[in-house]
């Protein structure tokens, strides 16, 4: 038994690191997906926006959110002061994608500054604009949306100085195509995130294993730093550090704020341990986000409870009437609110704390819910849900267990994709507690 359980995990492993490409392959596909966005994205995004010109501006080191995502493979910084003017041209169904800098921003962003020509980086600028004689000019300013707020004072005061009076009065907030930009995937983009979520399904799953778990000798934080050594042996990147917790018999549940502010503190596993981890990656510009429960076999027992199995069935139910109420054009309080009045009708007891996921890992789009503020989240969320978007669907339910004299919370995370066709989870879901034999 014990050889098979090997093999099983020697070919995990295998398979996990089978999927992962080489740093080479990364940037060529970082590039292609690039390409893929500036080309036949952009100018949809800045239709819908109506903004015919979009200006994204940063010094090296103070990178607008936006601009991190703009970066070919190759640049890890912006370089000096870095001026991405794209200009759409809606009637003749073009879009210009260019650089007031002195380098080519990879093979997607055309230089279009000469030093020699026009010493003035600002001055170019102007030039550039009235050359195109935008309606439009948007800029990353937002008052909600921190990722849509990249333009920093200086750069701000530098441009409105620039500009003649006449091109100053064209600019505009570029909120909503800054948040389209950073929460709308593409289909390459998908093919990617399948294989993300799945190795991180791998790692979750070795990770809840006898393979590294030893009970009465393991501790929690063993547990999270084989996490993260498996991420950094498998070349990769986390974007939080993960967490481990237990629910037990004999203790009672915390509450939000302990769970959400505190943390839990390093504890030796035990048989009879109900595991919950919060664990997420980051891979060529796509980022996961994953919440599973696994339970310790006590001696003499061959699976998992099954009123444990039944509590966790009480999460997916959650899962399930909250997806259902995605809906193109609704808001974040708008989908919150229904899910929990028809979880509550149910005899449920929910909490729904979703966030928009993708090049950042809390990212841009419509926050539905925080563990905080369940009776809706002003600002974002009244951002409307929008088609080809993905989510961490994360939220918990709390359930009495009689057997155990108390009541557990059941805490779920997944990547969930949002298209024209309605919700599908990214690689699947959770759909029963692990059990980790030993």
């Amino acid at each position: 038994m014990k050889v098979l359980v090997i093999s099983l995990f020697c070919f995990l492993t295998l398979s996990v690191e089978a999927q992962i490409l080489t740093e080479r392959e990364r940037a060529e596909l970082k590039d292609e997906i690039l390409a893929d966005r500036f080309n036949n994205l952009l100018p949809q995004l800045m239709d819908r926006a109506d903004i015919d010109m979009w200006l994204v501006i940063s010094r090296e080191y103070n990178e607008d959110p936006v601009m991190k995502t703009m970066l070919p493979a190759k640049w890890l910084n912006a370089r000096r002061r870095t001026i991405l003017v794209f200009y759409r041209d809606q009637e003749a169904n073009t879009i210009e994608q260019l650089a007031v800098a002195r380098y080519d921003v990879g093979k997607n962003i055309v230089s279009a500054w000469d030093k020699e020509k026009q010493p003035n980086q600002w001055n170019r600028l102007v030039e550039i604009i009235r050359e195109r004689n935008p309606k439009k000019i948007g800029i990353n300013i937002s008052k909600n949306f921190g990722l849509a707020d990249g333009l920093v004072t200086t750069d701000y005061q530098e441009l409105k100085e620039a500009l003649p009076t006449d091109l100053e009065s064209r600019l505009v907030s570029a909120e909503k195509l800054a948040i389209g930009w950073i929460e709308t995937r593409t289909e390459k983009e998908m093919e990617l995130y399948n294989t993300l979520v799945e190795i991180t399904h791998g790692i979750i799953d070795e990770a809840f294993s006898s393979k590294v778990i030893t009970p009465g000798t393991t501790t929690t934080d063993d547990v999270v730093w084989f996490m993260r050594q498996k991420v950094t042996d498998l070349g990769l990147e986390t974007w939080f550090h993960p967490t481990i917790d237990i629910q037990r018999s004999d203790e009672a549940l915390k509450s939000h704020i302990y769970s959400f502010t505190k943390g839990e503190k390093d504890k030796v596993i035990i048989p009879g341990d109900l595991l919950h981890c919060d664990f997420g990656i980051t891979y060529i510009g796509l980022n996961t986000d994953c919440q599973q429960h696994a339970y310790v076999l006590k001696e003499g027992e061959t699976e998992v409870p099954d009123f444990l199995q039944k509590a966790f069935k009480d999460g997916n139910r959650v899962q399930d009437i909250f997806t259902a109420n995605f809906v193109t054009g609704k808001t974040g309080n708008e989908i919150l609110l229904k899910s929990l009045e028809e979880g509550k009708a149910e005899g449920l007891r929910p909490s729904i704390y979703t966030h928009p996921l993708g090049t950042y890992g809390h990212s841009a789009g419509p926050t539905i819910g925080m563990w905080d503020s369940q009776g809706g989240v002003p600002g974002t969320g009244d951002y409307p849900l929008y088609p080809n978007t993905v989510y961490a669907i994360e939220l918990n339910t709390t359930v009495t267990i009689s057997e155990w004299n108390k009541d557990i919370r059941i805490m779920l995370e997944e990547a969930g994709f949002y298209g024209e066709n309605g919700f599908r989870y990214v690689n699947g879901r959770q759909e029963a507690v692990k059990a980790i034999s030993w």
